[in-house]
């Protein structure tokens, strides 16, 4: 079988590395890099590499992604996701490659109270989002032939996602406090690779939004999860719901009841500052009848229902 293009994949053994590498390899000739590969801060060895695989794309899902962490070691953030994106830039205009650079919803300081758009003008209030713009910034320098993708509040099969610590916490605690106050679109890796694979054979280059359609809190998110899983609400009240497990094959394995209770922002202790509002609308998508992004709660429930064979046997 001959492939129409190679693919170079950096962080091949993130969330949605991993799963870029598995499902555009099925069409294309694809090369998934790690740490353990090459280290993108370091411009030579960058190069050398990617030279050695001459990729005719570059999507590029490596960071730090860590958003307290990043408060703590400032330096390696700007080394990892400014410094190793600009690397990554300039190789990819020295043997012309197309480039996606994968960015995120925290670019924006979340103080609109509407969704943003592409053309709203960026605002970071912590170190991840501010280091993640500079790599924007670089990526514009260094190139004309790029996508920069800004996606949000994402989780997909593997690695450590808000979905999977749900899940996780239903097992262990009978009660879960959720933030209530900060708004966004839960994004399955899947869909945004279908919206990669639908960009990939054109040259409408640019900056665009690639989230989920709709909105909701991080604890209506986790409600949603919850009943995806089986249980139902038997009581409510402003602050809290408790529900129970009705799912006679998961109930062995949860607590029968559980009290969800919202909290405000300012109770969740973190390093970073989080964005109240990380909505965004795929407006460049949608202007140009690309758009794919499913609603959030049609992406949920087929990730849920994919998972239920793991939540059995206690994988997650």
């Amino acid at each position: 079988m001959s492939y129409p293009k190679s693919i170079l994949i950096t962080g091949a053994e993130g969330q949605l590395g991993s799963e870029l590498v598995e499902i555009l390899s099925k069409n294309y000739r694809t090369f998934g890099a790690d740490l353990k590969d090459f280290d993108i801060t370091d411009f030579k060895t960058t190069e050398n590499c990617i030279k050695k695989v001459k990729p005719q794309i570059i999507i590029h899902t490596a960071a730090y992604t860590d958003v307290d962490g990043c408060e703590k070691e400032k330096e390696k953030a700007f080394k990892v996701n400014s410094l190793g994106t600009r690397n990554l830039s300039i190789v990819a205009r020295k043997i012309n490659a197309k480039f996606f650079y994968i960015s995120t919803d925290y670019v924006f300081s979340g103080e609109k109270e509407e969704p943003y758009y592409e053309y709203d003008q960026p605002s970071p209030i912590n170190i991840y989002g501010k280091t993640k713009l500079l790599g924007e910034i670089f990526v514009k320098e260094q190139l004309n032939n790029f996508f920069i993708l800004r996606i949000a509040w994402l989780y997909g099969k593997n690695g450590i996602n808000f979905i999977k610590k749900i899940i996780q916490l239903a097992k262990t605690n009978e009660e879960i406090k959720v933030v209530n106050d900060q708004f966004g679109s839960p994004t399955w890796t899947v869909s945004v690779i279908n919206q990669i694979e639908k960009l990939l054979s054109t040259e409408l280059y640019g900056t665009y939004h690639c989230s989920s359609e709709g909105k909701c809190s991080w604890f209506e998110f986790a409600l949603e999860i919850l009943k995806e899983l089986g249980y139902k609400i038997e009581k409510k009240d402003k602050e809290s719901i408790i529900l129970k497990m009705e799912n006679k094959e998961l109930k062995s394995k949860f607590k029968e009841i559980i009290k969800l209770k919202g909290i405000k922002s300012e109770e969740f202790k973190s390093l970073a500052k989080r964005p109240k509002n990380s909505v965004l609308e795929n407006y460049l998508l949608k202007l140009q009848n690309l758009n794919i992004m499913p609603h959030w709660k049609e992406d949920l429930i087929k990730f849920i229902k994919q998972q239920t064979i793991s939540f059995r046997k206690n994988d997650v």
